[in-house]
């Protein structure tokens, strides 16, 4: 059994940062892929960063130089710094964990609010 918890979400002027944080329990995190996605209202939930096992990050072209992903196997955490925060990265965060085989999100946390207002 796999839970992901969320934290750090919040409400941030335009410009702002906010660092969103997620701890794993269960033994396969350092044997996967982690990653953030986001669904905002009324549009499909996207892929917003991911990491592999290495540390290898990989970002959507929206965020690249504005986020940065970064894990902890030793802490079982994850974590999503960002920053210049815009009104259009206003949606749900979720943190997400890559089945350790099988290539695809399996695991995913509660989500965390993150709104940004202009």
């Amino acid at each position: 059994q796999v839970q992901l918890v969320e934290s750090g979400g919040g409400l941030v002027q335009a410009g702002g940062s906010l660092r969103l944080s997620c701890t794993a329990s269960g033994s396969i995190f350092s044997r996967t892929a982690m990653g953030w996605h986001r669904q905002a209202p009324g549009k499909q939930r996207e892929l917003v960063a991911g990491i592999t096992t290495a540390g290898s990050p990989n970002y959507a072209d929206s965020v690249k130089g504005r986020f940065t992903i970064s894990r902890d196997n030793d802490k079982n955490t994850v974590v999503l710094q960002m920053n210049s925060l815009k009104p259009e990265d206003t949606a749900v965060y979720y943190c997400s964990a890559k089945h350790p085989t099988i290539n695809f999100w399996r695991y995913w946390g509660q989500g965390t609010q993150v709104t940004v207002s202009s």
